[in-house]
């Protein structure tokens, strides 16, 4: 598999694990924290979440399965990358603590690798790096970063003291949603910050795309895979696709090995071309 190099001098694999809608219902916890732990027994080493998803549901599901996992020796702390979010309306110099503090208990973690804003709210983003490089001091969290920013969204950020020590952006980016590659993806890689992919199959909707399934039939693949190793493939980007089934999981995985090739782009980007002009941020 592919991994990401981060500014901060780490490398981590291209495929990571997404948890959204995640932890929405007491009757399914148990299966989800199954799912999770046995997402780390396949081999993946990075787990996305936020306080947001299920209200906190998540990172409790995510949190369980971590400590079942380490206190079965099938993984050390050392080799995860842990992911959260805080909240908008949390992320004032002492929300953001508070909240980090919540998301820490809930995870069952004394640190979060990499913490992030996970969009643009009222509060001033300078308040916010400030609360980030506080908790970074404290050893609450060893990175932080954005999510849901476009270039002049980070291009703001830069010139806000700290600023420039923004580790990621996560987005929403596909194959049928490319408008990240007109500006923001390059500018991203100009910084060496990598890209985090969130939706890479746009809600599953890619994963019934007649083009792809024709594509993964001489593949001899899904037309999900397809899609998926066409984001794993470019550089700088980490895709966080949820998955709470073994065979989705395992599914995921064959599609970082899966080797796309030129041909296979170039039909690709005529069944979704790259983007000939800027566009506002797209969002779910």
């Amino acid at each position: 598999m592919n991994s990401i190099a981060f500014a901060v001098g780490e490398n981590w694999p291209a495929l990571g694990l997404g948890t959204w809608r995640i932890g929405e219902s007491a009757g399914s916890r148990a299966a989800e924290i199954a799912a999770v732990r046995q997402a780390i027994a396949l081999g993946y080493r990075v787990i996305d979440t936020a306080e947001m998803y299920g209200e906190g549901g998540a990172e409790t599901v995510v949190g369980q399965a971590l400590a079942q996992a380490l206190r079965a020796g099938d993984v050390t702390r050392d080799e995860l990358f842990i992911v959260s979010k805080v909240y908008p309306h949390n992320a004032s110099r002492s929300g953001t603590a508070a909240a980090c503090d919540r998301s820490r208990q809930r995870l069952g973690l004394d640190q979060i690798d990499l913490y992030l804003l996970h969009w643009r709210g009222a509060h001033p983003l300078a308040e916010t790096v400030g609360a980030f490089e506080a908790l970074q001091a404290r050893g609450a969290i060893r990175h932080w970063g954005v999510s849901n920013f476009d270039a002049d969204d980070l291009a703001e950020l830069a010139r806000v003291p700290g600023g420039s020590r923004c580790a990621s952006n996560q987005v929403f980016y596909a194959l049928s949603e490319r408008g990240v590659e007109f500006e923001l993806l390059p500018r991203m890689r100009t910084s060496a910050m990598p890209l985090m992919a969130y939706c890479p199959l746009a809600q599953g909707q890619l994963a019934r795309h007649a083009g792809l399934r024709a594509i993964g039939d001489r593949l001899g693949a899904s037309a999900a895979q397809v899609a998926l190793a066409w984001v794993l493939a470019q550089p700088g980007v980490m895709a966080i696709p949820k998955a709470v089934r073994e065979t989705h999981l395992r599914d995921n995985l064959a599609a970082a090995a899966l080797v796309l090739t030129s041909d296979d782009r170039a039909e690709l980007d005529r069944l979704f071309p790259p983007p000939a002009a800027r566009s506002a941020l797209a969002m779910i």
